[in-house]
């Protein structure tokens, strides 16, 4: 991205398994949305590099307003972060008709690092995780954050497709067959990104 970037996006990947299509989903939604806005660096955050655990703080999250008052290192470490980002994408798979408990639990690490701050859900699954999206949708509401109302799933093209994914097989997203298959699914990434950064020039 250009260097006169003035806007951070970070792009979560919200899956943390150990054989996932997460990492490959993410690298496919920055591809589409990077060069929207010459303004706005995108940039990935993948939680299985954080392997955060579960919320260990002695205090509520929306009591702490500085990080020097989280008690671990790995909670202060986060909330930087997160407090270094302008907005974010959120990349959830759909686990049972809903998103993952590491996705949850590293949004509930914290609160006013996420507070004000635009979001957009990216969900994908067998057919496109529309049930998890809008639940973390939901979420990211109870954090005080202000997600776009478009979500987009990205919905596998057959059954074969899934079971490489869950294997964390090479998913060849640069292929001219999945370029056509999730045509219509790109075009409304770079809406749904357009207007999240319509909600960054308008805090």
């Amino acid at each position: 991205m250009c260097s006169t970037a003035t806007h951070k996006v970070g792009v979560i990947v919200g899956s943390q398994r150990s054989a996932r299509a997460g990492r490959q989903i993410t690298e496919f939604v920055v591809e589409a949305i990077q060069n929207v806005d010459p303004a706005v660096s995108v940039s990935i955050i993948d939680l299985r590099d954080w392997n955060l655990p579960l919320y260990d703080e002695p205090q509520l999250p929306t009591l702490i307003t500085s990080a020097a008052q989280y008690a671990h290192g790995h909670t202060r470490k986060w909330s930087a972060e997160v407090a270094s980002r302008d907005a974010f994408v959120f990349v959830t798979p759909q686990y049972n008709w809903g998103y993952p408990a590491g996705l949850k639990n590293a949004i509930d690490h914290l609160f006013n690092e996420w507070k004000g701050k635009p979001g957009l859900v990216v969900s994908y699954g067998g057919r496109g995780g529309g049930k998890a999206a809008a639940q973390l949708r939901e979420v990211l509401l109870g954090v005080r954050m202000r997600p776009v109302e478009r979500t987009v799933g990205l919905a596998f093209p057959s059954r074969e497709f899934l079971l490489r994914a869950t294997a964390g097989e090479d998913l060849d997203l640069g292929s001219d067959e999945i370029k056509a298959h999730w045509s219509k699914e790109s075009e409304e990434l770079v809406k749904a990104f357009e207007e999240l950064i319509a909600l960054l020039e308008h805090e």
